[in-house]
C-alpha cells in the first residue's frame, strides 16, 4: 500500500437527512452475529453495509417486486455513533430519502438494544438489467416513497476528486469470486472491508463518518490497488479508479495493506 499525499482541501460527504415524520419506512430486527464482528467485538464496517444492503432488497422488494435488484450502489456514507456488539439486538430502518429522474437515494439507521449506532445514507443508480444503462424511475416507484423523501431532489455526480498525480498504488488484493454478487459486480461491502484494513477502527474517536463511492467496475481475478492518504483511500484496477473512501478526519495508518 502506497502512501499519497493529502489534497488540499477536505471533500464534503453527504448529509445525513432526518427521518421523515411520515411516509414508509421499512424496518427489520436482527442480531450481531460472530461472523459480523470484529476480533474486539465490535461489528465491523463490511458487516454494517451488509445489513444496508438486505434492508434495501426486502423494502425494494415489497414495492417493486422483481425490479427490486436492479440497483448499483454509487454512494454510501456510514456514520458510526456507536458500534453495536456482538450478540446485541438491532433494528435496521430505512426509508426513501430523495430522487432523481434515474437514481434515488436511501437513509438508513442500525439501532441496537445497548446503545449502538449507525446512520447511513446510500445513492442507488436504477438500471436496465438486459444493458446495465441508467432507466427512468417509474410512478410506482415515485408514489410510494414521495411523502418520506418530502419532494426532496438528489443528484448522481461523482463528488470525490481524483487522486494527485503522484499518487503511486500499492499491493491490495485480487477479486476473488467470493466478492461478487449476482451482477458479476464486487460487491459493495468489499469496499468496507477495504477500509477496515487501512484504518484503525477500533482506535477512531466517535463519532467518525466515512463515505465510499464507486467509479469503475473490478473483474473477476483481477488486481486492485490502493493508495492511501491522510484522510482517504483510492482503489484502482488497471490504473483506474474503481472506488473512492473518504472519512471525515485524519485516522491514523494501520499497520499493514488493505486486503479484502
Amino acid at each position: 500500500m502506497a502512501d499519497a499525499p493529502p489534497p488540499s482541501e477536505p471533500t464534503a460527504l453527504s448529509p445525513l437527512v432526518e427521518r421523515p415524520t411520515g411516509g414508509r419506512t421499512y424496518s427489520h430486527p436482527r442480531r450481531v452475529r460472530l461472523g459480523d464482528v470484529a476480533p474486539s467485538g465490535r461489528l465491523r464496517l463490511d458487516a454494517a453495509a451488509r445489513y444496508l444492503q438486505d434492508v434495501a432488497g426486502d423494502d425494494s422488494t415489497e414495492v417493486m417486486g422483481a425490479e427490486a435488484f436492479t440497483w448499483v450502489v454509487r454512494r454510501t456514507t456510514i456514520e458510526v455513533q456507536q458500534f453495536p456488539v456482538f450478540d446485541e439486538e438491532v433494528t435496521v430502518t430505512t426509508w426513501g430519502s430523495g430522487t432523481g429522474s434515474r437514481w434515488a437515494e436511501r437513509r438508513s439507521s442500525i439501532v441496537g438494544g445497548r446503545g449502538g449506532r449507525i446512520e447511513t445514507a446510500s445513492l442507488w443508480i436504477y438500471v436496465d438489467r438486459a444493458t446495465g444503462r441508467p432507466k427512468r424511475l417509474d410512478d410506482g416507484f415515485l408514489a410510494a416513497y414521495a411523502e418520506a423523501t418530502g419532494g426532496r431532489a438528489v443528484g448522481a455526480r461523482l463528488v470525490h476528486r481524483d487522486p494527485p498525480d503522484d499518487v503511486r498504488p500499492g499491493p491490495g488484493w485480487v477479486v476473488r469470486q467470493s466478492d461478487l454478487d449476482l451482477f458479476g459486480h464486487v460487491n459493495n461491502a468489499v469496499f468496507w472491508a477495504v477500509a477496515e484494513e487501512a484504518w484503525p477502527v477500533d482506535d477512531l474517536v466517535l463519532p467518525w463518518t466515512a463515505e465510499v463511492e464507486h467509479r469503475e467496475g473490478l473483474e473477476p481475478h483481477q488486481a486492485a490497488e490502493v493508495a492511501l492518504g491522510r484522510d482517504r483511500l483510492w482503489i484502482f484496477g488497471d490504473g483506474v479508479v474503481a472506488a473512492t473512501i473518504v472519512s471525515d478526519r485524519v485516522p491514523s495508518p494501520g499497520p499493514s495493506a488493505p486486503s479484502a
